[in-house]
């Protein structure tokens, strides 16, 4: 029963962002602890009622109250590193979740062409990460490459995996632990526009940085 209660709580707190995903961006910090309260009191019932028709009550209760709390701190976290995130120059930065924030870098700032060498000017918006990512460090960081389909799909994967741990190498030798680090190269898999075209394939050439908190 209490593998099962374990499980239970893990998807219920799992699903909770991805059911808030359509509330406006004002609303963040409020739609975290409202996720919570409704997580902690499903959890507080649950765990309750194996003990009794009373305790239930009283652990729905405890568990809204706990689980409102958490979602209101991690939403108000989120949104400072967030505004944070935003005032460094050539990122583009959204938010996809109440604990969830994805910042984009096109590879032109990152890379010369054909290249997983970091350019030199890149350099100072990966410090500025850094030093964000630093201030908040109960979080994840999936550091995601690109590529647009010039070339072939496995040339392509290779050089996004490259640019990809070009990044994150720079971001652990500036401090931010490995430990929390994931690194992917999706290649020409997930174009965000059409190859056929040059604007296309530049907005398909990019580094996504999805920063996630714990749970």
């Amino acid at each position: 029963m209490k593998k099962y209660i374990a499980t239970l709580l893990t998807v219920l707190m799992t699903a909770a962002p991805m059911v808030a995903q359509t509330v406006d961006n004002h609303a963040k910090t409020k739609r975290g602890a409202v996720i919570g309260g409704v997580a902690g009191a499903i959890a507080g019932t649950i765990i309750g009622n194996n003990k009794g028709h009373h305790s239930g009550k009283r652990g729905a209760v405890v568990g809204a109250v706990a689980g409102t709390a958490v979602g209101a701190v991690v939403g108000a976290m989120m949104d400072k590193q967030e505004r944070e995130l935003r005032q460094i120059q050539g990122v583009d930065v959204t938010r996809t979740a109440p604990d969830e924030l994805k910042v984009t870098v096109k590879n032109e700032v990152l890379f010369d062409f054909n290249s997983a060498d970091l350019r030199s000017a890149s350099r100072e918006s990966l410090r500025e990460m850094a030093g964000v990512f630093a201030k908040y460090p109960d979080t994840t960081i999936s550091v995601e490459g690109h590529t647009d389909s010039i070339g072939t799909a496995a040339y392509n994967k290779t050089l996004s995996r490259r640019r990809a741990g070009s990044v994150s190498n720079y971001l652990q030798d500036l401090g931010v632990r490995s430990s929390r680090i994931e690194t992917i190269g999706y290649g020409e898999s997930d174009p965000r526009a059409t190859n056929s075209t040059a604007a296309g394939r530049q907005l398909n050439r990019r580094v996504e940085i999805h920063v996630r908190a714990n749970a």
